[in-house]
């Protein structure tokens, strides 16, 4: 039934003077969590990229430490290799440790990822890796 009369056009004028401005309250209320939603995966991205370039700097040091007659200072000095080529400013304050117990070796690469977030330094990441060192035998 279609409203008709006075009154039908008083509560259409009452309706849209009533309705004047939500649409602003309802962004004033909604875009801060748009907002932090946003902020929110771009620092996840941040921190996943971060981790796979540690990472990789350790599985490259592991690959040179663990060959023949290397040492683990090699395969430290290659992960710092890798990471002055890739990490650029996405890994801060980086630090590479290398060891071996004759059987295998293992590098660990630590280091900051960006904080997108005001007076935070960074979020820390441990990435390392480990494998057998290569030797020669003899076939008997």
């Amino acid at each position: 039934m279609r409203n008709s009369g006075w009154l039908g056009t008083w509560w259409r004028g009452r309706r849209w003077r009533d309705d004047r401005g939500d649409a602003s309250i309802q962004m004033a209320i909604i875009f801060p969590f748009v907002l932090f939603a946003t902020v929110a995966v771009v620092q996840a991205s941040m921190w996943f990229y971060a981790r796979q370039i540690a990472l990789t700097a350790a599985r490259e040091g592991v690959s040179a430490a663990r060959a023949y007659e290397s040492s683990p200072a090699e395969g430290a000095a290659q992960a710092r290799d890798v990471l002055t080529r890739t990490a650029g400013d996405s890994l801060t304050g980086y630090s590479v440790s290398a060891s071996s117990n004759g059987q295998r070796v293992r590098v660990e690469v630590s280091g900051s990822a960006l904080s997108m977030i005001p007076g935070v330094s960074g979020l820390q990441i441990t990435q390392s890796a480990s494998g057998p060192v290569e030797r020669w035998t003899v076939p008997q």
